[in-house]
């Protein structure tokens, strides 16, 4: 009992039992919820990992954030900046998918780097600093596509929206190489624990000796580059930039998938693990109720009631009130 008591009151519990819930759903309304053709699987289950993908990117760099205090309003902006700027190389200078895929990744990282330098060098609020860019960065993207959609035709950038590898999209490779990637520089340096005594106690940190400006510079970086990728794949997967629609209302999704992987927004511990979990169900509910007769105008409304009561069974407080509850009745 002891240990199942453990289990339970584990942070991942609870979005991995909503994710096990939404998949065995989608099992009953799916016909081809996992089906494989040609050395390649695809269906429901398939299309919850693929299209989540963009928002499980976003929570990482998302995670990183906010367990330094702050928050990221921009990625979906920053989505549209990349996507834009690479299908721009593509279009306009018929620049190879390497060339695209560079500059799309590297205009997220310094779109990154401006919200670091922002909250990090001059002291703005991060909430202020990004929702700058959220604002302004969608007008950037239109005038790098001059106000247009740009479609293109290059088979090696689409792969990484619509490619396979082993028989898995690309896109989910992309996104567990940069779990690989972050995990390991967070885990094998100091540097998770310097983000997490950041988000706790940002002044007793810099007494401590750690740097606070370039931490909280580099977790915005990140969360750029995180969102440049988001937007690469976003551009490939419909062979277009959409400047308007790309990204958008994504930043809520990661946010949400922060909460749900356990995060508070306080800043202090995170997960990363616990980000794409909670990506997943954010992701799984979407398509839940896509698939479903559910109104597509009911989808935010839904997705609001699960991460209620997922956030709420995963409060000490609000689980020992239940068991209260319960043992009072007669």
């Amino acid at each position: 009992m002891a240990s199942l008591g453990r289990i339970v009151s584990s942070r991942h519990f609870w979005p991995l039992l909503v994710f096990v819930l939404t998949l065995l759903l989608l099992r009953h309304l799916s016909t081809d919820f996992f089906s494989i053709s040609d050395g390649r699987v695809y269906g429901s289950l398939v299309d919850v990992f693929v299209r989540g993908s963009q928002v499980m990117l976003l929570a990482l760099g998302m995670t990183l954030v906010i367990a330094t205090g702050g928050i990221d309003l921009s990625v979906g902006a920053v989505m549209a900046i990349s996507g834009a700027m690479s299908a721009w190389l593509l279009t306009a200078h018929e620049a190879s998918a390497g060339v695209a895929i560079a500059g799309g990744l590297g205009v997220g990282a310094v779109c990154g780097l401006w919200n670091g330098a922002l909250v990090a060098w001059f002291g703005l609020q991060p909430i202020i600093a990004t929702l700058i860019l959220m604002t302004a960065g969608r007008g950037i993207a239109q005038l790098i596509t001059d106000g247009t959609i740009i479609t293109f035709h290059h088979a090696a950038f689409e792969a990484l929206g619509k490619g396979y590898a082993l028989g898995v999209p690309i896109s989910v490779w992309l996104v567990l190489g940069m779990l690989l990637v972050i995990g390991a520089v967070v885990d094998w340096t100091n540097l998770r624990l310097s983000i997490e005594s950041i988000g706790s106690n940002a002044t007793a940190s810099r007494v401590a000796g750690v740097p606070v400006a370039r931490v909280r510079l580099l977790v915005y970086v990140v969360s750029g580059l995180c969102a440049g990728l988001a937007g690469l794949i976003n551009a490939a997967n419909i062979a277009a930039a959409d400047a308007n629609n790309a990204g958008l209302y994504l930043e809520l999704d990661a946010i949400l998938a922060v909460v749900i992987g356990g995060a508070a927004l306080s800043g202090g511990r995170f997960s990363l693990t616990g980000a794409l979990v909670g990506a997943l169900v954010v992701q799984g509910l979407t398509t839940t109720i896509l698939t479903s007769d559910v109104s597509v105008h009911a989808t935010r409304v839904v997705k609001a009631v699960v991460v209620v009561l997922v956030c709420l069974l995963q409060s000490p407080a609000f689980r020992a009130r239940l068991q209260r509850m319960i043992r009072r009745r007669p």
